[in-house]
């Protein structure tokens, strides 16, 4: 399958998830984000993979001029439904790595849980600390998976996916990181409630 058509069917696939209910997500904005971006002078963000757009909406209504991207349609929609009035948020039905984002771009790159496929080249991780402006924040949030044997037991490998760790083995001396720990969760409701820590990485790009 080339790189076109497995974006297409990751799409579809993620479509599928959100017909299937009203609202997949908590509806509120992920805790990592807003204990981190709290305090911080707003300025342009990327939401990589926003979903249903809560953290969108967080960053918008906190002064963030906000380019928030899904490879769902469905997601997108029903983020727009809720947008009236949050600010300035451009909504964009891309993945990381089709969007075409400005490099050095964004004065925060936040990556939420990210569904993004490890690759030889490291694409994914790439593009996350290209988009970060000098003096930017990089932000990367994912589920501890401390049970990951049970998970290959049940079809799916964590090892597949990108990790906060497989980002932060790409800073160079131009990154200063100022986070990089795993951190208790809660959350109310919503697909991966059961995941009670997260894995959090915050970087600052010096350069």
């Amino acid at each position: 399958m080339d790189a076109t058509n497995e974006a297409m069917s990751e799409a579809d696939e993620w479509d599928t998830r959100y017909r299937e209910r009203d609202r997949v997500w908590s509806g509120e904005p992920n805790g990592a984000l807003v204990h981190e971006a709290t305090g911080m002078r707003p300025g342009r963000a990327a939401d990589i993979g926003c979903g249903e757009g809560a953290d969108a909406l967080w960053l918008a209504r906190h002064g963030w001029s906000v380019t928030a991207l899904d490879v769902s349609r469905v997601a997108l929609d029903r983020a727009r439904a809720h947008a009236d009035g949050a600010g300035d948020i451009t909504w964009l039905h891309a993945g990381l790595l089709d969007a075409d984002l400005p490099a050095g771009g964004f004065d925060l790159v936040s990556a939420q849980y990210p569904a993004l496929r490890v690759t030889p080249d490291r694409a994914a991780e790439r593009a996350l600390l290209a988009a970060v402006a000098p003096g930017g924040t990089l932000l990367v949030v994912h589920h501890d998976m401390r049970d990951a044997d049970a998970m290959r037991d049940r079809g799916f490998d964590p090892d597949d996916w990108v990790a906060p760790r497989d980002v932060a083995a790409l800073l160079d001396a131009g990154w200063r990181i100022d986070v990089n720990e795993v951190r208790e969760r809660s959350i109310n409701g919503g697909a991966g409630a059961h995941h009670t820590h997260d894995v959090i990485l915050r970087a600052h790009r010096l350069a």
